[in-house]
């Protein structure tokens, strides 16, 4: 058997134990700047090392000891730099006491590390860049593309909140029982963040793989935490219907448009099996409803057998539990599904009156698509330009165009009065609420 390119067994590495690299050495050095720098030479040395000799059979714990030592040599130089005797003292008790680390304590490292970079006392922008910078090890420019702001502005933030770590006293420390339930939140809150972010933008999945990861290591820590294990769930169904999402062009594809036989059934499977029966005495959550949601459209074998009804029902009991705007978008479009477009038409219209989707494509276009239901093309047209024209990508605008077009080819403006039947041609943005 071929072995792997040394490129790709490093990348894999980089991806599964970064996060609990850095975090057996912040626990230690208990500096981040210098943990993260030495984690990372210890893969520049790793790509050297594997040129001559190839890679070691416990390549995490090579690289820890690589990553160990170098944050050994930093700290005695900080030694030699400091004309201080006690300063001196102190550091050298440091440098002694670095201990030898088993990878299979690497997991629990990622897990104090995500917990620290997701305490409540950092704003949530700088927790969820800190994750994916510490826990995920994104670069800074990365993180800084995925925020849409300048590198040198996203790696300002990042030392603002290691200093807010630093200054604050923040623990670096999974929360003990009695505090957990109320910091889960949080880190799932983050988690999902992340994966949606991934999920949304084709060039990330990276970012959406490395949720995966995190999610199960908050499974593995927490198995009997419903909220967490639904949260794992929700992301495999999503993740699960990848490679379905675009077509040939690059162009994504609603639910009713993609190819289900190219879903991974594992994953899908999986998914289904993490949706047992809650906990005693626990009650369904948000990220549980979304994902029985998700499991609908999973375990439906074609578009046609989709259970709407029962999804409308979904939307229901979500809607008074995350009263958002895109929550009631989607509901509309699921009654509309489950009963007919004019019956999304008027829940739409009501929706109008929302501020907080007066800006937004979500709502035209919405209104759109049941429009093409309804057989009325020139109006579907009308809303696919207002939606496109209120898009903030160019993606997404330009598809919304295309869609707009799309409304009036099939029949044209003479046989408007006859409802069009066939959508299979037709494509919309990863926004749509019929592609969670």
């Amino acid at each position: 058997m071929t072995s792997p390119p040394l490129g790709a067994v490093l990348d894999d590495l980089h991806r599964a134990e970064w996060g609990g690299l850095v975090g057996g050495l912040v626990s230690m050095t208990g500096d981040w700047a210098v943990a993260e720098d030495c984690v990372q030479d210890a893969f520049a040395s790793a790509l050297v090392a594997g040129r001559s000799g190839g890679v070691p059979d416990r390549p995490a714990a090579w690289l820890y000891t690589v990553a160990r030592n170098k944050a050994r040599d930093r700290l005695r130089h900080t030694i030699v730099e400091r004309e201080k005797l006690r300063d001196i003292a102190d550091l050298a008790a440091q440098v002694d006491e670095l201990p030898e680390i088993d990878e299979t304590t690497l997991p629990d490292e990622q897990l104090r590390l995500l917990f620290t970079c997701c305490h409540p006392a950092l704003a949530l922008p700088n927790r969820v860049a800190l994750t994916l910078r510490a826990v995920a090890g994104l670069t800074t420019g990365e993180i800084a593309s995925a925020f849409f702001v300048q590198e040198s502005t996203m790696a300002q933030r990042l030392v603002r909140a290691r200093q807010k770590i630093t200054n604050a006293g923040i623990p670096y420390r999974i929360p003990t029982a009695d505090l957990l339930p109320e910091r889960l939140g949080g880190v799932l809150a983050v988690l999902y963040l992340l994966f949606n972010q991934g999920y949304s933008d084709a060039s990330r999945t990276d970012l959406a793989d490395a949720a995966i990861r995190m999610t199960r290591n908050v499974v593995r820590f927490a198995p009997s935490t419903d909220e967490a294990r639904c949260l794992l769930s929700l992301m495999l169904l999503q993740s699960s219907r990848r490679a379905a999402r675009r077509d040939k062009d690059g162009q994504q594809l609603t639910l009713e448009n993609q190819d289900r036989s190219r879903w991974d059934r594992q994953s899908i499977d999986e998914a289904l099996k993490l949706l047992a029966p809650l906990t005693p005495g626990n009650r369904r959550g948000f990220y549980r409803i979304q994902a029985e949601i998700a499991a609908c459209h999973a375990q439906a074998p074609t578009p046609g057998a989709t259970d709407w009804r029962q999804i409308v029902h979904l939307y229901d009991v979500l809607v008074t539990m995350s009263p958002s705007p895109v929550v009631a978008v989607s509901r509309a479009i699921a009654v509309g599904m489950a009963t007919g477009p004019e019956a999304a038409l008027e829940i739409l219209e009501d929706l109008d009156a929302d501020a907080r989707l007066s800006t937004s494509h979500l709502l035209p276009a919405a209104r759109a698509d049941m429009l093409v239901r309804a057989g009325r093309h020139i109006e579907a047209a009308t809303a696919f330009g207002c939606a496109a024209q209120r898009a903030t990508s160019d993606l997404d605008r330009q598809q919304l165009l295309r869609e707009a077009a799309a409304a009036l080819r099939p029949s044209g403006t003479a046989k408007l009065a006859q409802p069009e039947t066939d959508t299979s041609t037709r494509k919309k943005d990863d926004d749509d609420p019929r592609t969670h």
